[in-house]
């Protein structure tokens, strides 16, 4: 196992001041572990000043629908560093993801999950896997905007950012530089999103030209996850938007052996914030016997964040050499490898007892104690591109099922107009003109109008005024504009 590469300098905390740190002690087996994993950070000589907030299941149903009160806020505007123990979200009501929220408000842009195997202590079928996961956090179709159109038909919107691409591709080459990794893969899906993943890939080949050391390649989503499964050694660290990322770390955390075991950074240009990746387990709260590795391991990412990586290294290499010597939870516990089993907290007063020792079978962990974590490259606007009105999208609302009969009453309407019917389509599918009977349809029907030359924002409130003297039931609209020349859309069928 080769976490990291670059050489420790140990420092002293006996006259290091303490870091304040917001901590929530969360929901479930919450307390029970962030107990258990501040013991270890302590006991591993951590100068820490904890501030503990409320958040969670309790504070949602005290009437805050986000999870989180104003005092918890100003306890992280002030610390910058959030220690979280998992929480609990109350089913129904329209409670909002606590996670997104805190992710989204203080600008966390950068999730990290370190994936690596322990095998032969944890069971594993990639016993040579060690990958890192970068994951755009803030945007994406975790936008959360998403609309009821028509009867048949709602919509989730995909936002995707060149700032939000560039930051957290050049993130993922700096991490990767600042802890000795050697490549970084881009995973997109812009064969079919020409445009929204298309700029991802895009700015991933723009920014890996300023890191001619570092090997990089690229994988479409699907058989890129399909690889990670099968042969996760062929990765290094991993750069993708939101949801895929969202989707490959868990499976690259299963496929080490355990989600139970992962630990995950949030990090932003104002704060950050560390957790464990699994949930709060409420079925076996208060038994003592939930793993806190998964919380301790977030410590470790925090650890080297505020500048204490020697206290990182000794706390990493002092649990690895836990999990040597057979000292296992029930999660992990296997017959040959678990010499004694434990809960909670002796597992914590286990790997408190291996401070100062390192493993013999792992590689011993190794943190760069120079970096206090990797820093965020400030975001470099460029120049603005020129950008010219040249059509407009209209989406119809209308339960016909004849394309025809839309396209002769949309052109009625229109006549006149400076914009004229292009094309219809369906779910994506063009049914006009010159469709196929096979296509099934729904109610929702994007009507492409263009005009010729340069058009102005006028011509498309006539044409949907003359759409609505029609009796047209438009539901939204999308102008279609060139940057540079360059069309701004995705082409249609025959376009």
């Amino acid at each position: 196992m080769n976490v990291h590469v670059t050489a420790s300098t140990a420092a002293s905390t006996a006259t290091r001041t303490p870091t304040p740190i917001t901590v929530a002690y969360g929901d479930g087996i919450g307390p029970e572990i962030m107990k258990a994993s501040l013991k270890v950070l302590e006991a591993a000589g951590a100068a820490l000043a904890p501030e503990p907030i409320a958040i969670g299941e309790q504070v949602y149903l005290n009437g805050v629908s986000a999870g989180i009160e104003d005092s918890a806020w100003e306890s992280l505007r002030r610390t910058k560093v959030f220690y979280k123990a998992p929480i609990t979200t109350p089913q129904g009501g329209g409670f909002k993801s606590l996670n997104v929220t805190v992710r989204k408000s203080l600008g966390l842009f950068a999730n990290v999950r370190p994936c690596a195997a322990l095998s032969p202590f944890v069971a594993t079928r990639h016993p040579d896997m060690d990958v890192v996961i970068v994951r755009e956090n803030e945007e994406d179709l975790y936008a959360g905007i998403e609309h009821r159109q028509t009867d048949e038909v709602v919509q989730c919107l995909k936002l995707i950012s060149r700032p939000g691409c560039e930051r957290i591709v050049r993130y993922a080459f700096d991490y990767a530089r600042a802890n000795g990794r050697k490549k970084v893969t881009c995973l997109s899906k812009d064969n079919i999103m020409k445009l929204t993943d298309g700029l991802f890939h895009e700015v991933f080949d723009e920014i890996s030209k300023d890191y001619p050391d570092i090997k990089t390649d690229h994988w479409i989503i699907d058989i890129g996850t399909a690889k990670l499964a099968d042969a996760p050694e062929q990765f290094d660290v991993i750069v993708t938007s939101n949801l895929y990322g969202d989707i490959i770390s868990d499976v690259a955390a299963e496929i080490t052996g355990s989600v139970g075991l992962g630990g995950s950074a949030n990090i932003g240009e104002h704060c950050a914030m560390f957790e464990a990746i699994h949930g709060s387990a409420p079925m076996i709260a208060g038994q003592n016997v939930a793993n806190p590795s998964g919380l301790i391991l977030a410590g470790v990412q925090m650890l080297v964040h505020i500048g204490q990586a020697d206290v990182a290294e000794k706390l990493h290499n002092a649990w690895l050499k836990t999990l040597e010597d057979g000292v296992h939870t029930v999660d992990i516990a296997s017959e040959g490898m678990t010499k004694e089993q434990v809960g909670t907290d002796a597992f914590a007063d286990a790997v408190i007892a291996r401070l100062g020792q390192e493993p013999t079978h792992f590689t011993p962990v190794r943190y760069n104690a120079e970096t206090g974590g990797v820093a965020i490259a400030p975001y470099q606007r460029r120049e603005r591109q020129t950008k010219t009105l040249v059509g407009v999208d209209v989406f119809v609302d209308m339960p016909t099922q004849n394309p025809d009969d839309l396209a002769n009453k949309l052109n009625l309407a229109a006549g006149g107009a400076a914009l004229s019917l292009k094309m219809i389509t369906n779910r994506g599918v063009k049914v006009w003109p010159q469709g196929l009977p096979e296509t099934f349809k729904t109610d929702h029907w994007r009507c492409r109008f263009m005009g010729d030359g340069v058009r102005k924002n006028a011509d498309v409130v006539d044409l949907l005024a003359r759409l609505e003297k029609s009796g047209v039931d438009f539901v939204k609209t999308e102008q279609l504009y060139e940057f540079d020349g360059k069309p701004g859309y995705s082409l249609g069928q025959g376009q």
